[in-house]
């Protein structure tokens, strides 16, 4: 008993916002290595991004405008950036190479109509553009060319001294919302349900253009997400549940998937659907991938495939209470989500059998390989059985955010940083890690003091 109310306690005074020491969240869960975690208060509204700047730092942007750099061994603060006067739209950090050392920056666009380049040591903005004909809403850097873009009503490239190269305007209502770097200097960008590739070209002088090389217009609805996967593929998502992988040299569309919600008979006969599933049940939030596997975040579920094998290879309909926003591959059998329902959780994938969530029609399954032409609908799909799927078996659930967690970060050993609409970030750590520091500690201490 005593042990429950001392958890409710803690767990208490963190809902409360009191001043944030280390908390022991318990040992209920065995794989769970996070049982403490520290809360980091310095923003007033909600923190939406979070970058690694090196093995012990990263940085929290959102809508306060501000910018954090952070201790994630201490907790401490170390830098505060101001300057933006509207919400953070997007952070990115580059590599700044001088006659000795290579130091990391960041570059922030916001909501206000500028760019800033940031030392993160110092918390001086070193170079700042203004006056922009619309915010940026992202940013990518290109470090083997010297260059970085930024996208948003339109296509522009800086070099390091944040002096504009050259830009290109787009025709789309909703902008520029994503960007990756191909090979060969080809860069994708996606726009409303389109995806543009341009070429990219550096002359003797140091001078770059950019040209439109083709349009991908596969995707019937807006794109949420577009992500590298390897030197070979890259990947998309939209608003109402196609994933498309598609090839990163020759950009045709080598496999579609649109994934629909789709209940068991016995669901069916205990509930009565009314309409169509809605949007936010179906869209795809989050992509990411570690070359292997591509994790999928489509409505408040998680699915998992596989690369290699061309089929899923574990899905959970419902993995959080609601939409899943960010997720990350820990390995090839591990995996984390974080949702608006304010958890971050835990996940592995288990070689047990999935009963009471049948895959749906074609889920993942019916992939086109070397279609290069749009096609005039999704493909026609048939029922096929998924003989090998595994479940996501839940070993951790991190409960401490009181808003929708909106990312995080990890640091391995060292840590997992989150934050959320809350206002708060959380870095969460290893129990075990750090007892055995804390007594490391405690014997250098009494070492230095000549015993007890």
């Amino acid at each position: 008993f005593v042990r429950w109310v001392n958890l409710f306690v803690s767990l208490l005074s963190l809902l409360c916002l009191q001043k944030s020491p280390v908390l022991c969240i318990g040992e209920e869960q065995p794989k769970n290595c996070f049982t403490e975690l520290q809360v980091l208060k310095g923003h007033f509204d909600i923190v939406r991004f979070l970058v690694q700047i090196d093995d012990f730092r990263c940085a929290s942007a959102g809508d306060d405008g501000l910018v954090l750099v952070w201790n994630v061994e201490t907790g401490e603060r170390l830098q505060e950036l101001r300057g933006h006067s509207q919400q953070i739209t997007a952070i990115t950090t580059i590599t700044c190479k001088n006659e000795v050392t290579l130091n990391t920056s960041l570059i922030t666009a916001s909501s206000d109509r500028s760019l800033s380049l940031w030392d993160p040591d110092t918390g001086n903005r070193v170079q700042t553009i203004s006056d922009l004909h619309s915010s940026v809403k992202c940013l990518l850097v290109l470090e083997r060319l010297c260059v970085w873009l930024s996208g948003g009503e339109e296509l522009c490239v800086w070099n390091r001294d944040f002096q504009l190269q050259c830009q290109r305007p787009n025709h789309s209502d909703t902008g520029i919302t994503a960007l990756i770097e191909l090979p060969k200097n080809y860069i994708a960008a996606a726009m409303d349900k389109k995806i543009m590739i341009y070429s990219l070209t550096v002359s003797a002088d140091s001078s770059v253009s950019v040209a439109e090389i083709r349009c991908l217009s596969d995707h019937q609805d807006q794109i949420r997400a577009l992500i590298n996967v390897n030197d070979g593929f890259f990947a998309s998502g939209s608003h109402m549940g196609e994933l498309i992988l598609w090839n990163a040299t020759e950009w045709n569309l080598l496999a579609y998937e649109h994934i629909l919600w789709e209940e068991s008979q016995a669901y069916n006969q205990t509930e009565i659907r009314m309409g169509a599933p809605k949007p936010s049940e179906m869209s795809i939030q989050h992509l990411t991938t570690n070359g292997n596997l591509i994790l999928a975040a489509v409505g408040s579920g998680l699915y998992v495939y596989s690369i290699q094998t061309r089929s899923v290879v574990a899905y959970r309909k419902v993995a959080h209470d609601s939409n899943v926003l960010h997720t990350m591959l820990l390995s090839d059998s591990e995996l984390m989500s974080c949702s608006e329902d304010g958890s971050v959780r835990m996940w592995e994938i288990q070689d047990l059998p999935l009963p009471a969530e049948p895959a749906s029609s074609g889920f993942f399954g019916m992939w086109s390989f070397g279609r290069s032409n749009k096609q005039s609908g999704p493909p026609s799909k048939k029922v096929i059985d998924i003989p090998n799927i595994r479940m996501l078996e839940l070993t951790g659930d991190l409960i401490g955010h009181s808003g929708a967690v909106q990312m995080f970060v990890s640091f391995k050993e060292k840590g997992l940083v989150t934050c959320s609409a809350d206002h708060l970030l959380i870095l969460w750590k290893n129990g075990e890690r750090q007892s055995r520091l804390r007594s490391l500690a405690l014997f250098q201490k009494l070492e230095e003091r000549g015993g007890l």
